[in-house]
């Protein structure tokens, strides 16, 4: 950055313009003489080269000026700086991963690859937010605790499959997992982002229960039911057959996702697709912002000692040309 501390003393500039008019009207009117009683000693002394530059001498003169009058109006330097505070946000994704995740009705993939796909684009477009992985069907498990390192946890993300866990839907215990990662968090705020397509069908911790703890220590939940109205069609194994579909009515406790919700603060969202999954997560995204505070700073320094010296040597320059080279005789 380039500031003048005083800019006022460039109104001063107005005086150039002044003194070329003046300048230019001396050089018009006629130079004094000398008389001499023999000139052709003087015509064959010639004309010196250095004549024709003599008008130089005045451009110093003008340069001189202009840099002391820059000078006075303190020409400065400065370098900006930031200095940028984050309030963080803690998040959990509850991630069900029970086999009716393997329903294709959110094409052109299943819903556990369609859940991926998803959560790996919101852990991608979040910054200074520590993000956790718990994944949950008969049992819950911590895939990836809390973590600022994006890259270890979206591979966490990828190697999420179906039948890692015994097969069931235990919401609670996924919940009071969550829970726990989050308790010892200082965080402005804590967030849960469940996912499941079904009931709460096991686990020894009822689902409602946990809403409460977590609304005890302040954390906020944001449920989702993911699956298309009516019956979605699942892949089964066939002795005989081999892999063959069937058409299963879609059963997802909505009531209960809303129960959660309203406990904790937070919101129900019914995905149907993947892309209502992927609005679902960047409306929870707008809603959870991380606050950054900016405090700008500009360091300045002054500049006119070099606009000094500079004027003062070509003032040195000027003045012995002006008694050497240009000379004039009296």
């Amino acid at each position: 950055m380039f500031r003048f501390a005083s800019p006022e003393f460039l109104a001063a500039l107005a005086i150039i313009p002044v003194l070329i008019y003046f300048h230019l009207r001396k050089g018009k009117q006629r130079a004094a003489t000398l008389k001499y009683s023999n000139l052709e000693l003087v015509k064959s002394a010639g004309k010196s080269r250095w004549n024709r530059y003599r008008s130089a001498l005045f451009g110093l003169r003008l340069l001189v000026i202009l840099l002391v009058i820059l000078a006075l109006a303190r020409p400065q330097s400065g370098s900006t700086h930031e200095e940028i505070t984050t309030e963080g946000i803690d998040i959990i994704l509850a991630m069900d991963i029970s086999s009716s995740m393997l329903a294709e009705d959110f094409k052109p993939k299943n819903r556990i690859e369609a859940a991926k796909e998803v959560a790996e684009e919101f852990v991608k477009g979040r910054k200074n937010d520590r993000i956790g992985l718990v994944v949950f069907a008969k049992d819950s498990y911590t895939q990836c605790p809390l973590t600022l390192d994006y890259g270890i946890l979206l591979k966490f993300i990828k190697d999420v499959k179906i039948g890692i866990i015994p097969d069931g839907t235990a919401i609670g215990m996924a919940l009071a997992n969550a829970v726990n990662r989050l308790r010892d968090s200082k965080a402005k705020s804590k967030v849960i982002i469940l996912l499941t397509d079904g009931r709460n069908n096991a686990g020894e911790l009822d689902p409602v229960t946990a809403a409460q703890i977590a609304r005890a220590m302040g954390i906020r939940i944001y449920t989702i039911g993911a699956g298309k109205k009516g019956s979605a069609l699942y892949p089964v194994q066939d002795p005989f057959f081999g892999k063959r579909y069937v058409r299963m009515p879609v059963d997802i406790d909505e009531n209960l996702l809303k129960q959660i919700a309203s406990i904790t603060g937070g919101k129900y969202f019914r995905a149907t697709n993947t892309n209502s999954l992927r609005e679902i997560y960047k409306e929870i995204g707008k809603m959870e912002k991380t606050k950054i505070h900016v405090k700008e700073y500009t360091k300045y320094k002054e500049l006119f000692v070099g606009f000094l010296l500079t004027a003062l040597i070509i003032l040195i320059i000027e003045i012995l040309l002006r008694n050497t080279k240009f000379r004039k005789i009296p």
